[in-house]
């Protein structure tokens, strides 16, 4: 048999997973599809099925080559997800085959099929959707970085600047449950979904300012801008130190504002806590739209159709049968 011959044999009886990836920085229509080797589980780690990934803004700005990404082409995309265990390497002691998990990778999780360190998984929840538990992770531990960094009081009085997005609801709910009251700006059209989380709803524009004061004439303690884009200057005269503004906007920025800059550390006890919360308190991630994992083109052109509700999820059916909340 020849050499190439071999090749393809070998190839073709070696099992394959699909996986997103990009060859060049663009727009949408770099990402692909390709056939990678089924990854192998090493020690300390678990393989998992995928069943859904989020989407975040982090990965539209990678693929642009607004970020920064190390190695180099083809790169993959995609920081959180869930899925099933599959294959468990040594040295795993609290995850078996079969188990239901979510989790954060790096840069890795559009794909049916991925290896990660079992620190990085918890058990997903069964009250807890596929869709839900794949935007979670990474998106919730944003959230809660936020609000650590802001040393929140119960009683305090809380401002989130793009309350109705994946980040500032997450974070309107931890808020609510540590027992602080909330004012969540966004669009006219998600002002009754924040008032479902608990929040205290005024608008985006100029007019906000003074719907602010109308609902907290007291000023507010804290400021999470989870969109990165929100007017800073006028914030600090309502009464927030800049201590205790914290924003998603690029670190460079923040310090010529003497603001802090936000460091989103991933730990299984930050995901543990995420996932306490939704058991004692319904946390959530809204998801808004969910595309097959094929489609992740389309995936990255709704989010960037700018900031809406929630979350887009990539979902990864097992066949073409699979029910879409399954």
């Amino acid at each position: 048999m020849a050499a190439a011959e071999l090749r393809n044999a070998v190839s073709a009886s070696t099992p394959q997973v699909k996986a997103v990836v990009y060859d060049r920085h663009g727009d949408a229509e770099v990402l692909r599809a390709i056939d990678l080797p089924m990854p192998q589980a090493g020690p300390g780690e678990v393989r998992i099925r995928v069943r859904a990934a989020g989407v975040r803004p982090g990965d539209i700005a990678l693929r642009a080559g607004r970020a920064a990404a190390p190695g180099g082409f083809p790169r993959r995309l995609g920081n959180e997800f869930a899925g099933v265990v599959d294959q468990v390497g040594s040295d795993v002691g609290d995850l078996k085959i079969g188990d239901e998990v979510l989790g954060w990778a790096v840069a890795m999780s559009y794909a049916e099929v991925l290896t990660v360190p079992a620190e990085q998984v918890v058990h997903k929840p069964p009250s807890m959707s596929w869709a839900v538990a794949g935007a979670l992770a990474a998106t919730g531990q944003t959230a809660l970085a936020a609000l650590r960094a802001l040393r929140l009081r119960a009683g305090e009085t809380l401002l989130i600047h793009g309350a109705a997005g994946d980040v500032g609801s997450v974070a309107v709910q931890l808020a609510r449950a540590w027992g602080l009251r909330v004012v969540g700006s966004a669009t006219p059209a998600d002002h009754d979904y924040l008032r479902s989380l608990g929040a205290l709803a005024i608008g985006e524009d100029e007019a906000a300012l003074a719907q602010l004061r109308a609902v907290a004439p007291g000023g507010v303690d804290a400021v999470f801008d989870a969109l990165g884009d929100a007017p800073h200057p006028a914030w600090l005269d309502l009464g927030a130190p800049a201590q205790r503004i914290v924003s998603l906007r690029g670190a460079s920025r923040l310090r010529r504002q003497r603001l802090l800059s936000l460091r989103s550390e991933r730990s299984r006890a930050g995901l543990t806590e995420l996932v306490g919360a939704h058991l004692r308190h319904g946390l959530l991630v809204h998801v808004r739209e969910m595309f097959p994992l094929a489609r992740a083109a389309e995936a990255h052109r709704a989010v960037e159709r700018g900031p809406g509700r929630g979350k887009v999820v990539l979902m990864v059916y097992q066949n073409a049968t699979t029910e879409l909340f399954a």
